[in-house]
């Protein structure tokens, strides 16, 4: 799995990069991805985050983390057969740095552990989880904390 990584804020480290890098690959395989995946994360600020969050979904504050997925199947849309050279585009996740920090003091967890639950949970909602009904959200953070225990990344 690629992951192209954006730092708009200049403040992200390596080790940040290393852990969302090792975590989210970690992470497709305990979902079972097959293939050649590619996705972007953007590293903003929440002044930065509030105009997406404002623009895309009609909510005028920051929030942690924003995805956009792009290979969902629509009603009525055609899937077409992929060449297996041609990575498949999960899509773009932004993740404001300013939140993350103030979460993890909220939270009282280590900044590492905020950052990749916010990244985790991202990608998870690229892979289609969602939390819209009491039951998907159930569903969703189970599957999050599975996932992040097996990785070692507990509060």
């Amino acid at each position: 799995m690629q992951i192209d990584y954006q730092d708009e804020t200049n403040e992200v480290t390596e080790e940040q990069l290393e852990l969302v890098d090792r975590l989210l690959k970690f992470a497709a395989q305990y979902e079972k991805l097959e293939g050649n995946y590619e996705l972007s994360i953007t590293f903003t600020t929440d002044e930065e985050i509030q105009v997406i969050n404002r623009e895309y979904r009609g909510i005028d504050r920051p929030t942690d983390v924003i995805s956009f997925a792009l290979e969902e199947e629509g009603e009525g849309e055609i899937a077409f057969e992929r060449m297996e050279e041609m990575p498949i585009l999960l899509g773009d996740l932004i993740i404001s740095l300013d939140t993350m920090r103030r979460q993890a003091v909220e939270y009282n967890h280590e900044e590492k552990r905020e950052l990749g639950f916010l990244a985790l949970h991202g990608f998870l909602h690229l892979l289609g989880y969602d939390h819209m009904t009491e039951e998907d959200e159930k569903e969703m953070f189970r599957r999050q904390d599975e996932i992040l225990q097996a990785f070692g990344l507990t509060r």
